[in-house]
């Protein structure tokens, strides 16, 4: 970037500020710090999303859009009247033909609303008027409240004590987009899609996102009540979660399936992912690591530079990992790997799903156009957009999409985001829950321009998620009595108080011996007999008279028998729960994955497929500057 694209926009922002100063801002900006942050955080953000928004946008636009939201949440109780004022959304006769022109616009509606109507929250009118100017754009480009931001930034770098969730607010409803690995919500049972209606039994309807982590987070061991509203469940689901530190490590766990397969799961990509991976490849390596599953399901992505880091591992140098393109010249970017990557020749198979987006795809995209692994699971999100992250004068930051990112072969996965945000995020509820059906009804929906082909000749698709390789059918394995159990976190209470009692004994047989542990460890029928009893006691009633189980109020009914049948589902939780009570979170998943991931057994068939494609890739790329040798198996 030359000296002078750098200083131009900052002489802008300075001139820009000395005019309204001049001119009669300093009447306002005298008065309070406050006041001349308010006003510089406008000019910067509507100067940011000029001139670095991936598509070029009018600052009209803007500058309406943000009076509009600004004047839309103004209090009504204080009556304020609009007409032939500065914040007259009619905009009779204004047209705002530049940023200075749109900065002095906003100033005289400030100047209006602090001198008319003392008792507006400048500080929020602010906001909202920043949060106006993103409603044309892209869904990833957002307004993020200075309480929100250190909240990223200790997601991604430090640690925090609350719930562990990632959340959205959607038609003023708190939504759980994901709990995250290892923290009190996820061991609770907590759900993507779950909605937050109630906390400690008061609405929590309508709740701004500041309000959301002023209710949930709070001291470690503290406890908050959340009633839960989840899809195709009646009646609220209430928990009782205690806050605990929030676990802040990207790889959930690390081990052998097999003699020779290794196994890592990551849950997004932070500062520390690519080191936490190859401390990881390493220990693996050692046990005798010859090919490699990588998990990628549920991870919502996060940073670039990491996702092309382990990328790059599967690669000799010089290999085209992603492309960037703006309409800025600077943002224009080709990303090869830079070394060779200590994994170039591991047969690989990569897990995906609806919950892998951003740089899970950048990964997954790059091994599929290559033809490097095996691609298996479900479609994935579809977020093809790069984001910039700028801070503002007042702690608080924006977020603003500065390219589009396009996989190896050429493909923008970008799902189309036309029709709003809101239609934009319920997109996931809307996909046939048949993997297959939903990955032929996409195809066929898919235009000439949008089919592209990998190194070898296989074809892919853009614009909407990458469609995997080998698709597996979700699990959709259900159970009533795991239910009510996960409703009143009888299982954690169950093992807590079993490793009350049994806590010697435990360590004794298998402190040092999980394998075994993993192998062999069962509950005896006497600790069913008081797991059912819990169960009874916690609203499980055993009927002749109902044909199915069913929920009235906080009390199951289910036929004599059904315990026993279901039975299977939260004896494996409650093993997968102790695990992690002795070992902590990386040993949860091993037994978890035994019982449960079926997903993952299937993909343990798909050796031969794999074989196939790199002898496949190895045929077209012999001749071309990559040049992957056959792997012995």
């Amino acid at each position: 970037m030359s000296f002078k694209k750098f200083l131009a926009p900052n002489i802008v922002a300075l001139l820009v500020l000395s005019v309204l100063w001049i001119t009669g801002v300093d009447s306002v900006t005298k008065k309070k710090n406050s006041d001349r942050e308010n006003i510089e955080k406008y000019i910067q953000v509507e100067r940011k999303i000029i001139n670095n928004y991936v598509d070029k946008k009018s600052v009209n636009t803007l500058y309406q859009n943000s009076i509009k939201n600004m004047v839309a949440h103004l209090p009504d109780s204080l009556h304020i009247k609009v007409a032939g004022t500065p914040i007259d959304t009619t905009f009779n006769g204004v047209h705002i033909s530049d940023m200075r022109d749109a900065a002095m616009h906003f100033e005289k509606a400030y100047v209006f609303l602090s001198n008319k109507y003392p008792n507006v929250n400048l500080n929020e009118a602010t906001a909202n008027a920043v949060r106006g100017m993103f409603f044309n754009l892209d869904p990833h480009s957002i307004y993020i409240t200075p309480e929100e931001n250190k909240r990223i930034g200790e997601e991604f770098s430090g640690k925090f004590q609350g719930i562990g969730i990632q959340f959205e607010i959607i038609n003023d409803t708190i939504t759980v987009i994901t709990p995250l690995s290892g923290g009190p919500s996820a061991k609770l049972g907590i759900q993507s899609g779950d909605k937050i209606v109630t906390i400690n039994d008061s609405s929590a309807v309508g709740f701004t996102n500041d309000q959301v982590i002023k209710h949930l987070r709070g001291p470690k061991g503290s406890v908050v009540r959340v009633g839960i509203k989840r899809p195709h469940v009646a009646n609220l689901i209430h928990f009782n979660i205690t806050r605990a530190d929030i676990p802040l490590y990207t790889i959930d766990t690390s081990y052998m399936l097999d003699n020779e397969t290794g196994y890592i799961k990551i849950n997004r990509f932070a500062r520390t992912t690519h080191k936490e991976f190859m401390e990881a490849i390493q220990k693996l390596k050692k046990d005798g690591m010859k090919r490699l599953v990588l998990d990628l399901r549920n991870n919502p992505g996060g940073f670039l530079d990491q996702a092309l880091r382990i990328a790059n591992e599967f690669y000799p140098k010089g290999v085209k990992l992603l492309s960037t393109k703006s309409r800025h010249l600077r943002y224009d970017q080709v990303f090869r790997s830079a070394y060779n990557g200590s994994l170039e020749h591991t047969p690989l198979i990569i897990l995906i799903n609806e919950g892998s987006a951003s740089a899970s795809e950048i990964v997954s995209g790059s091994i599929q156009d290559h033809d490097r692994g095996l691609i298996v699971g479900r479609r994935s999100f579809g977020k093809g957009l790069v984001q910039q992250q700028y801070e503002l004068v007042d702690s608080s930051a924006i977020r603003v999409t500065i390219s589009r990112y396009y996989t190896p072969s050429g493909r923008c996965i970008q799902k189309p985001y036309n029709n709003g945000r809101e239609q934009y995020a319920y997109d996931l509820m809307r996909r046939s829950k048949n993997a297959e059906t939903d990955a032929i009804n996409f195809i066929d929906h898919v235009p000439d321009s949008l089919k592209y082909t990998t190194d070898a000749g296989r074809t892919v698709y853009g614009g909407g998620g990458i469609i995997p390789d080998h698709i597996i059918q979700n699990d959709t394995t259900s159970s009533y009595i795991f239910g009510l159990m996960r409703r009143n976190n009888l299982g954690v209470k169950f093992v807590l108080k079993y490793l009350a009692n049994h806590d010697k004994e435990l360590h004794h047989k298998y402190d040092h011996n999980f394998e075994e542990y993993r192998k062999d460890f069962k509950w005896s029928p006497k600790a069913i007999r008081e797991f059912k009893t819990m169960m009874i006691k916690s609203g499980m009633v055993e009927s002749d008279t109902v044909k199915s189980p069913t929920f009235k109020n906080d009390t199951l009914y289910v036929k004599p028998g059904t315990f026993k049948k279901q039975l299977w589902i939260p004896e494996g939780f409650m093993k997968a729960e102790l695990a992690q009570q002795l070992w902590g979170s990386a040993k949860y998943y091993p037994v978890y994955n035994d019982i449960f991931d079926k997903t993952l057994k299937k993909a343990m068939k798909l050796w031969p497929e794999v074989k196939n494609l790199e002898e496949l890739a190895y045929k077209h790329h012999s001749s071309g500057s990559f040049n992957p040798k056959l792997i012995q198996q």
